[in-house]
């Protein structure tokens, strides 16, 4: 995908995360904002898997488990849904590691526990692809 069509992409799936937001507002449980998310994402006709497994290979090898992505969009960004007070390092290294075991070069990490979401939305490259 171009880097025009994917900033698109991400602009489309942050409007619906935003309408998502006004509607809910702070404070309600992850679920509730992905069944939300989901529902706003069908209503735009965004292509989209929820709870989108995810195998996880090594040094090449397909492993017997795999990564449950929160939302998989359009077959190229990855979201990852909080509902935390704070988004620590490790929720951020969390959405990186998907990126790149997953090799999506694209993802974003929306937390809705914030009073304006804009301060909740976190953009993630991968730069190291397996």
């Amino acid at each position: 995908m171009q880097n025009d069509a994917l900033n698109d992409l991400s602009f489309k799936v942050i409007a619906a995360a935003m309408e998502v937001h006004s509607q809910v507002g702070p404070g309600m449980l992850e679920s509730v904002y992905q069944h939300c998310q989901e529902e706003e994402l069908r209503l735009r006709k965004i292509p989209f898997l929820s709870q989108a497994p995810q195998a996880v290979t090594y040094k090449g090898r397909m492993l017997d488990k795999v990564l449950i992505l929160d939302f998989l969009v359009a077959n190229i960004l990855i979201i990852e849904i909080k509902s935390l007070e704070t988004i620590l390092p490790v929720h951020e290294a969390q959405s990186v590691s998907y990126l790149r075991m997953s090799a999506k070069p694209p993802g974003l990490l929306v937390n809705f526990n914030v009073a304006s979401l804009k301060d909740g939305i976190k953009r993630k490259i991968n730069s190291k692809p397996l």
